[in-house]
């Protein structure tokens, strides 16, 4: 079976990103952007981005994660530590972000070093979730086969009687990580796809701007 998609095909017009005109911190450019996206009546959950993992079998998997906080320091998601991208990131720690609003035409593309926080941080967050969420961290084993759904819809059943009137505390399984950037590109769509793209690198403290050809 062959599908042609030759005519998908769109014409990217809305915007322009020169050197001159990005901050120089990236994190600053960063924010900038994911609050004119926010403040976009198009974009729906805008701070969906994809995770990108080196797995234990040698390839390549991208997931989409939700990003829970970000400062001068990183981009913070949470997750079980032993899942596949867990494990991932515990064999190697070298991660990309990366963020794609169609509306507005643009990409960002994060590349860092994954670590885990804190784990009052971890505790902080989870504390801060709905009762169903705290719930779901407790019922699922994260990446691991199922004989069908009607195990965790039971399960949740039995844990939601056990701690109707009991606080859930956090899995030890479960926290947060936090990658630290090395390169941040920002993309912006342009007619013809002569894409606008700026990329900073951080070299010891200082990050390196450079405009990289579509």
């Amino acid at each position: 079976m062959r599908d042609n998609l030759h005519d998908y095909r769109k014409s990217y017009t809305r915007g322009a990103l020169t050197k001159d005109k990005v901050d120089s911190n990236p994190l600053q450019q960063f924010r900038k952007w994911f609050y004119e996206a926010k403040d976009s009546a198009s974009v729906e959950e805008v701070n969906a981005m994809t995770l990108s993992t080196t797995g234990l079998d040698g390839f390549s998997k991208g997931r989409v994660v939700l990003l829970k906080k970000y400062d001068e320091y990183g981009f913070y998601f949470y997750t079980n530590y032993l899942s596949e991208k867990g494990k991932s990131i515990a064999q190697n720690n070298k991660v990309s972000l990366s963020f794609f609003w169609p509306s507005l035409e643009r990409q960002i593309i994060i590349k860092g070093i994954a670590s885990k926080t804190s784990e009052d941080d971890s505790k902080n967050y989870f504390n801060s979730r709905p009762k169903g969420s705290q719930l779901g961290a407790l019922v699922s084993n994260q990446s691991e086969v199922i004989e069908n759904r009607k195990v965790i819809e039971n399960k949740l059943k039995l844990l939601e009687n056990q701690y109707s009137e009991k606080e859930i505390k956090k899995p030890a399984s479960w926290g947060g990580y936090i990658v630290s950037p090395v390169s941040i590109e920002f993309w912006q769509g342009r007619p013809n796809r002569l894409h606008d793209r700026i990329r900073y690198t951080l070299q010891h403290i200082d990050w390196v701007i450079e405009r990289l050809s579509p």
